[in-house]
């Protein structure tokens, strides 16, 4: 890189807020944009009022600005086409893109079609089966011979919690019907995967990929139930840690040649393109890792704990993946521990309430506040989602850091706040 360059993130949720506050660290950044962001990404960068997935507004941003690298945060606008939006426009076509195209980010939009590449690339990974509406007695007789627990997932994008796990046989019928007649999770449950259960524990793994190199970030772990002790509703995530403790160098080589390499090589023989983050979700089943799904951006809230873990300077790396120039090279990182406590609007993830003040921020003394679901109403932070706030805190070890973390979480408050206080309780 030559010059500063002008960047601008898509996305407002507390992935995002972590990705501008490392960019912003960097040296050769010249000014940073985020569409549409929240109340904290407008303390490190410069908030554009446009919908991620409004093609058109993101383009003429592009061109107003003078943006060279555009990174793309959600999965949404990557399934939909944005890459290929921004390169078939003359005015845009050289702008670098973070974020691979839409047959690449097919790998997190269609749950039936990750699996199918899985198992054309000997990919190891749970037994399933693909089902619609047209096939609900096949999927039940095929449901009767797994054993409890039942995964089923919505095939297409349900913004994180379109996932069942169930106890009980019947209860599982019951959420077949749901899902294929009454429309449970819209157009995203129209196909469903119906998956055998993996006992393990769960890790995510991040890499940065440009078609032939990439490059490995820290592993982390999140924790997607809204209840301690791993129970009740999926969420979009309560928390996470970084890196893993069991993602040592043998598990992680086990990783790279069962996983990342036959993934990245599987890509390229069936000629996709893919240029930006793989997130692969694992599952380690008795030290061997097993996918569970592949996502094809940066993980949330994963990525509020591996950003602060990252020494390097970020900025130039996603400079030379955008423009296919990635070299082999591994991120330095710090050697402290990262934990990130999420707090949450009372009712998340069913129904809640937007709008309640946020008090106490400027008393949080040894965490990174990264925004998720906030905006700024009459000079003042207001919650705007389900996923408000993460406290993200450093320590030299997993205890550290949850302490630092859940003291500063005590000191934030608005109406019906609720976090989970037992993270890391199954990694100790």
């Amino acid at each position: 890189m030559e010059e500063k360059i002008n960047v601008l993130i898509l996305g407002g949720g507390g992935r995002e807020h972590a990705i501008a506050w490392k960019v912003c660290q960097s040296s050769s950044l010249n000014k940073l944009f985020v569409a549409p962001g929240n109340a904290g990404t407008q303390v490190v960068a410069i908030n554009l009022d446009i919908k991620e997935t409004d093609f058109p507004a993101i383009k003429s941003a592009i061109i107003e600005h003078n943006i060279h690298l555009l990174i793309v945060g959600p999965e949404a606008p990557l399934v939909k086409g944005i890459r290929e939006y921004i390169e078939s426009d003359l005015e845009t076509e050289n702008v670098r893109i973070i974020g691979p195209s839409r047959a690449g980010a097919k790998l997190e939009g269609s749950k039936s079609y990750s699996k199918d590449f899985m198992q054309r690339h000997s990919i190891p990974t749970a037994r399933y089966g693909k089902f619609n509406r047209d096939s609900i007695q096949s999927a039940k007789e095929f449901l009767s011979t797994m054993e409890a627990p039942y995964v089923l997932k919505a095939d297409g994008l349900a913004g994180g919690k379109g996932v069942l796990i169930l106890e009980d046989l019947k209860e599982a019928y019951q959420a077949l019907e749901a899902m294929l007649k009454d429309g449970k999770f819209g157009n995203a449950g129209e196909s469903i995967v119906i998956e055998e259960f993996l006992e393990g524990i769960e890790l995510s793994v991040f890499l940065l990929t440009d078609s032939n190199e990439y490059v490995l970030f820290p592993s982390a772990k999140d924790y997607k139930r809204i209840g301690e002790g791993d129970t009740g509703l999926n969420t979009g995530g309560m928390g996470s840690i970084c890196p893993v403790p069991f993602a040592d160098v043998e598990f992680m080589n086990k990783v790279k040649d069962r996983v990342i390499n036959p993934t990245i090589n599987g890509l390229r023989s069936e000629g996709v393109e893919y240029v930006g983050f793989i997130f692969i979700g694992l599952m380690n089943v008795g030290g061997d890792p097993y996918v569970i799904e592949y996502n094809c951006r940066m993980g949330d809230p994963e990525t509020e704990s591996v950003m602060p873990r990252i020494k390097s300077d970020l900025l130039p790396i996603l400079w030379q993946c955008a423009g296919k120039e990635l070299e082999e090279q591994t991120l330095e990182e710090i050697d402290q521990v990262v934990a990130s406590v999420m707090l949450v609007s009372g009712g998340y993830p069913e129904a809640y309430e937007k709008g309640k003040f946020i008090y106490g921020l400027n008393q949080v003394e040894n965490s990174i506040v990264f925004h998720a679901g906030t905006k700024i109403s009459e000079e003042h932070v207001v919650t705007n989602g389900g996923r408000v706030l993460t406290l993200t805190a450093i320590g030299q070890d997993l205890n550290q850091a949850l302490s630092a973390a859940y003291n500063d979480a005590q000191k934030v408050s608005f109406e019906a706040v609720y976090y989970r206080r037992d993270l890391g309780f199954d990694l100790n």
